[in-house]
């Protein structure tokens, strides 16, 4: 059963329990995340001594306790992995992983009653820096047209936005998506476009110039990788070949001269 299954299982079961989902929290993968009660559920704490944290767990479906509190003593079951803050009651998860991505739930006991709040925690790689590649290059008649594409290697749920870096240069780097299809003339006035890669919890950026187009650099991860080595290879092996024969025309020309 998919991610989003067990989520609408858990909300439907939590409806059932008399509990549902109050608060979505976002968490970076490998950083601390912290998970907050609001301030009515701190005084109840306060006042009735008794709560405690869980996670709800999808298979079997369980609810699993992290922290219980009782007469203002507390006790954790994952230290190592879970930091209770007793002044605000709030539970941080050390080194946030993508098993951490669930229901989450505190409680406080009120004699016959139950005040409950409920998080869901949602976790995001974030994003790497992008890098713009020209995919297709034309240069005619004193304009430039080119396809560029900008990527990142790494994050979850990346989605790509251009702008203008300049002021003044219109929308002709407005675009959504990896790609970007620009045309202009070579004679207007110099511009740089940016790429922001993008997700729920980070944002980075990578800029393209108009001057690129003119450019006559040989762009080296225009080649494929495994083209590489052989034409390394191939260059060794003519060098060689051009060095023996040189040798080889000397000794045979010594050879040849008069003593």
């Amino acid at each position: 059963m998919g991610s989003g299954a067990w989520l609408w299982l858990l909300l439907t079961l939590g409806a059932l329990w008399g509990i549902g989902a109050r608060e979505k929290v976002l968490g970076i993968l490998g950083e601390a995340t912290l998970l907050r009660i609001p301030r009515k559920l701190r005084e109840c704490t306060k006042e009735f001594g008794e709560a405690s944290w869980k996670k709800i767990m999808e298979e079997p479906l369980k609810k699993k306790f992290l922290l219980k509190i009782s007469g203002g003593n507390y006790t954790e079951y994952e230290p190592e992995r879970m930091r209770f803050h007793k002044e605000d009651f709030s539970l941080e998860i050390l080194n946030t992983s993508r098993d951490d991505r669930r229901l989450y739930e505190y409680s406080v006991s009120k004699g016959p009653d139950e005040e409950v709040w409920q998080i869901q925690l949602e976790v995001f790689e974030p994003v790497a820096d992008p890098s713009i590649r020209i995919l297709h290059r034309e240069s005619s008649n004193g304009s430039c047209s080119l396809a560029l594409r900008c990527s990142s290697e790494r994050g979850d749920e990346v989605s790509y936005s251009w702008d203008s870096r300049d002021n003044g240069t219109g929308e002709i780097c407005s675009g959504s998506g990896g790609i970007l299809n620009l045309s202009y003339s070579l004679r207007s006035a110099a511009f740089g476009c940016v790429c922001t890669a993008s997700n729920p919890v980070s944002s980075r950026q990578a800029a393209f110039h108009s001057s690129q187009c003119t450019s006559e650099q040989w762009d080296v991860s225009r080649v494929r990788p495994e083209l590489l080595v052989p034409l390394v290879a191939l260059g060794v092996i003519v060098i060689v070949i051009i060095i023996v024969v040189i040798i080889t025309f000397r000794a045979t020309h010594s050879a040849k001269s008069p003593p």
